[in-house]
């Protein structure tokens, strides 16, 4: 996971940063492999519960391999964390860090904007907040893949 995302985060978007944290041991996390290359990590998501970043458990290191983009993976990604969230923490918001280039991105799976955009390590983010998250938002079961379309 963490070569696909430093792959991402600090080579693909040229941001010189220590992606290890100490936040990956407490979280839980969301992978997917592709079903064509079995050994293939094309995506992951990691969950953190209420009071680590914010206020509220949020989703982060959202990511997938540029090979696999455009397919819906990342939508399918979220929507399995978005009800992984509502499972873990019943009733709670989430709140992200986004990418301000993704904000249209998250606003589609109901986030609302709720900070000016601001730097992050050289890159435009966003606060976003989601409130009303269910276990019935998007899809349940197996880990996604290239061949799981919405």
């Amino acid at each position: 996971m963490l070569a696909l995302r430093s792959q991402v985060f600090v080579v693909e978007q040229q941001c010189v940063y220590l992606d290890p944290d100490g936040l990956d041991r407490q979280a839980h996390h969301l992978f997917g492999w592709s079903a064509s290359e079995p050994d293939t990590l094309v995506c992951g998501v990691r969950i953190l519960g209420p009071g680590v970043a914010y206020a509220e458990p949020s989703i982060g290191r959202v990511v997938a391999s540029p090979r696999f983009r455009g397919t819906g993976l990342g939508r399918v990604l979220m929507e399995r964390a978005l009800v992984e969230c509502a499972r873990l923490y019943p009733g709670q918001g989430i709140r992200i860090g986004a990418q301000h280039y993704l904000e249209r991105f998250y606003a589609g799976l109901g986030f609302v904007t709720v900070s000016a955009p601001y730097d992050e390590d050289g890159i435009l983010h966003v606060k976003m907040l989601l409130s009303n998250v269910t276990t019935q938002r998007g899809p349940t079961g197996a880990a996604c893949d290239e061949n799981d379309r919405r």
